[in-house]
């Protein structure tokens, strides 16, 4: 018997909210448009006590800027919780000194960037790639989307393959158009996608974190230095 499908009318940001919560354990937020929605869906549905896939609520922490989200992203991930930030524009510019070293310490974050022109000789508000175009050397994979229901479909594809390969994703859609363009999708939700889930990767990225519990502190012999 096929399971009924479920149905949902949301723009590509709530999209992309709503599957990114499921797989987020932090989420480090400064808002910035055309991406700001998503960060607050994600606030608002923490607020609520919405659960994520792991039956916890997420931790959402808004930062002072883009570069301070990026930061804390880059620190939660070495903590070993699964960490989310929302981006665009000049935002996703200055997280890229912190984009270098989580790729290079292959912790699984992904950032959603809602794609957008970047500001120069104007304050440009339109959609285009110029801003992810200029992190593709920071050793991000990067997956992109078309349409609101391809947001619902391949976002957890992100958050997946990150925690698979151990590699950092930049998921993008277009800015103005996919991010706020409403339709009827069909809906993935936590049964879908939990199977998926690769829990022995997983396990070894949290075995990995930086913390006490897990962090082997060296023994140094005591001073022989006398009194």
């Amino acid at each position: 018997m096929s399971k009924e499908k479920k149905f949902m009318t949301c723009d590509g940001n709530q999209a992309a909210a709503h599957i990114s919560y499921m797989f987020t354990e932090v989420a480090a937020i400064y808002p910035i448009t055309p991406s700001s929605t998503m960060a607050e869906h994600v606030d608002e549905w923490a607020a609520a006590g919405r659960k994520n896939i792991f039956g916890e609520t997420v931790m959402v922490q808004e930062m002072q800027s883009e570069g301070g989200a990026a930061g804390a992203v880059h620190g939660s991930l070495q903590a070993g919780a699964l960490t989310t930030t929302y981006t665009a524009s000049q935002g996703l510019l200055l997280m890229i000194p912190n984009m270098y070293k989580i790729a290079g310490e292959l912790l699984p974050g992904v950032f959603h960037v809602s794609a957008r022109t970047l500001a120069s000789h104007t304050l440009c508000i339109f959609g285009d790639h110029q801003d992810v175009m200029a992190t593709r050397q920071t050793g991000f994979a990067m997956l992109a989307e078309g349409s609101v229901q391809e947001v619902m479909d391949l976002a957890g594809v992100a958050h997946l393959s990150a925690i698979k390969a151990h590699v950092p994703f930049v998921n993008f859609f277009d800015g103005f158009r996919t991010s706020h363009e409403i339709q009827k999708v069909e809906a993935m939700d936590q049964e879908d996608l939990r199977p998926l889930i690769d829990m022995e990767e997983l396990a070894k990225f949290r075995k990995g974190a930086m913390n006490p519990a897990t962090t082997t502190i060296p023994q140094f012999p005591p001073s022989s230095r006398t009194t």
